[in-house]
């Protein structure tokens, strides 16, 4: 199962990021997330594909332990 999502940096990188980690989203207008140690991280992708971006994830999560059972 995995356990984080993808977004992108502005740069067009790619890296996962711990979504039960993410404490703000703002539009700046640039996305920035805010984690809850305080890094912050600037990607591409709007507030809204992250959100079902995070939504997908926790669908994955609850499948996960239905299934387990």
């Amino acid at each position: 199962m995995k356990l984080m999502i993808y977004v992108t940096r502005l740069n067009g990188k790619a890296f996962a990021i711990n979504p039960d980690l993410i404490e703000i989203m703002e539009e700046t207008p640039d996305t920035v997330i805010t984690l809850t140690g305080g890094n912050k991280y600037v990607v591409s992708e709007a507030i809204e594909v992250l959100i079902e971006r995070i939504a997908e994830f926790r669908r994955r999560c609850q499948n996960y332990k239905v299934e387990e059972q």
